[in-house]
């Protein structure tokens, strides 16, 4: 028996274009001579669809899809596995199964409901679906199937189980010959370690192979590193397939059966941390203007290292041509920052401008003069600086069809060291999960074959250049210092007395954890930001904003 696994790029509720990629999968599969083409978590309308999935129009058209897929099945006389939602037919419970497709010949043969439904960080699937109660294998030609979903083979070899039962516990009581997991689990930087770390956990615990797929995309602001994985009985990885990318690949399942005391083999990808983050938010622009037809970008340039690096990456996404730089120095730019800005704009070969803001500065103040007569120059003067560029860029966008990429980096966002209506503004921030030290790492990944992003962007202390002087250090811990502590209470939700036994000084974790609680609201208010991390702000994590805790 041979099977194909089909790691492909969907787009939520586009049924046509995803119903083409799937008709060309089944089509490639059948060239290969697979008996089976299997297909990812919910691959008919898209991962995750959210509240679209409240909508009887919405399920009626991946019904639709499915049809589509019966007559392909029938055609190409093959087994196609694929994820789809469901109708529940009782009335008790949700109304809908996250649902695998067993599709033999033209006919549904089997249809194989996820279990485990996940409600924690970015997911909310218990809010949508209703869990598998029974478990059955499907047999085809003379071997038995196991097909479970996604979360279905995480709750296993740990000390805290989120779930009560194992659905692969279940279904090994029919006696199958392998497994089949359909995946949509998203990218962060670590995931595919652990991904490898599940896969190898329950290979040895049931002694099957096991065919683990997973997509490749990104959907607004999760993005899916595909690295669908095929495993012997003996728990050796004989294939990955290649992360960010779309990929079909047929394997031969006999070799796969009582591998134990084989040669031992492991063909499995170690890249780089920075390496994968970077390809991934590559691939997270790339998508989130192809997915909504958007073609062209604009950003603010600044000679600084974030909006350096959001620029080199938007350019690896869309084209150099098709990313326009906006230098907007002020009275208290320095030289350099627009020389270094105009050198990487040639160095990557982006259209650029130059528009002083002083003019619209000194007509705000100006006209603010009454109210402002008599107070120093202070936070308000500076933020007016910010919100003047907000203003130029967003005109610029809306004259001629730019998406404005906002540049501020975790660390800025994670404090609030951003101006509401100025720097913080725009359609996608591209490096709101990446921390400042990761960004330095990444740029100089980027310049490791020669100079792109100049060296003075790189090693020049960092500033916002509001005011005469200005550092960022005026206002906030060293870098290094301030990403350690965040890290700890952001991603591993440690609490002050932790991380100040972990020996930080008291006061710096007490300031620098009222910072991150008391600037809430203004992340409510920034664009979605692409998560290459295992806790990024957004979606996955959700904090009042009216909180006495830590503030």
């Amino acid at each position: 028996m041979k099977i194909a696994m089909a790691q492909q790029n969907y787009h939520i509720g586009n049924f046509e274009a995803n119903f083409a990629k799937i008709k060309a999968g089944i089509h490639q599969a059948k060239s290969e001579g697979a008996d089976i083409v299997v297909f990812s978590e919910l691959a008919v309308c898209g991962y995750p669809p959210r509240d679209f999935l409240e909508f009887s129009d919405f399920i009626s058209r991946c019904a639709a899809v499915i049809e589509q897929i019966k007559t392909e099945s029938a055609a190409t006389n093959m087994a196609v596995v694929v994820g789809s939602p469901t109708v529940n037919p009782v009335v008790e419970g949700k109304d809908l199964f996250n649902s695998a497709y067993f599709i033999a010949n033209g006919v549904v043969k089997h249809i194989a409901h996820k279990a485990l439904l996940p409600t924690y960080d970015i997911f909310d699937e218990y809010r949508y679906f209703e869990p598998a109660h029974s478990f059955e294998v499907v047999e085809y030609k003379g071997k038995r199937i196991a097909i479970t979903i996604c979360e279905d083979i995480w709750n296993i070899g740990n000390e805290n189980p989120l779930y009560t039962i194992c659905p692969m516990d279940e279904l090994m009581q029919q006696s199958p010959d392998f497994m089949l997991n359909l995946s949509a689990s998203p990218f962060s930087y670590g995931h595919a370690q652990e991904r490898l770390h599940v896969l190898k956990a329950n290979v040895p615990r049931y002694g099957l192979p096991i065919f683990y797929v997973n997509g490749a995309g990104a959907q607004t602001e999760i993005i899916f590193d595909g690295g669908s994985v095929v495993m012997n009985d003996a728990g050796m990885v004989v294939d990955e397939m290649p992360y960010f990318k779309p990929c079909i690949r047929t394997y031969e399942l006999a070799p796969l059966l009582q591998s134990a005391g084989k040669v031992a083999f492991d063909n499995t990808q170690h890249t780089p941390k920075i390496e994968l983050m970077y390809q991934a938010l590559v691939l997270g622009v790339r998508d989130y203007f192809g997915k909504l037809g958007f073609t062209k970008a604009i950003l603010g340039l600044s000679g600084g290292i974030d909006s350096a690096l959001v620029l080199a990456i938007a350019a690896a996404a869309l084209g150099a041509k098709n990313v326009r730089a906006v230098l907007m120095p002020s009275q208290f730019s320095s030289e350099h920052s627009v020389s270094d800005a105009e050198k990487l704009a040639k160095n990557l070969g982006c259209p650029y401008d130059i528009i002083p803001i002083k003019p619209v500065f000194d007509s705000f103040t100006t006209t603010l003069s009454p109210q402002f007569a008599g107070t120093p120059f202070n936070i308000a003067e500076e933020n007016l600086q910010a919100r003047a560029r907000g203003v130029i860029v967003m005109a610029l966008s809306n004259k001629f069809g730019y998406i404005l990429l906002n540049t501020s980096n975790k660390s800025e966002a994670a404090v609030g060291y951003g101006t509401l209506y100025g720097d913080m503004c725009g359609g996608l921030s591209v490096i709101g999960d990446v921390y400042k030290m990761e960004v330095y790492e990444m740029c100089k990944f980027i310049n490791r074959n020669g100079e792109i992003i100049p060296t003075n962007i790189i090693t020049k202390p960092p500033s916002a250049e509001l005011r005469p002087n200005q550092k960022d250090s005026d206002s906030l811990p060293d870098y290094a210092v301030l990403d350690a502590v965040l890290y700890e209470y952001i991603e591993r939700r440690k609490g002050p007395k932790e991380i100040i036994a972990m020996g930080f000084s008291p006061a710096l974790v007490h300031r620098i954890l009222r910072l991150v609680n008391i600037t809430e609201y203004k992340r409510y208010q920034t664009p979605p930001m692409l998560r290459v991390s295992a806790k990024a702000f957004g979606m996955g994590r959700r904090m009042p904003i009216v909180a006495k805790y830590l503030s």
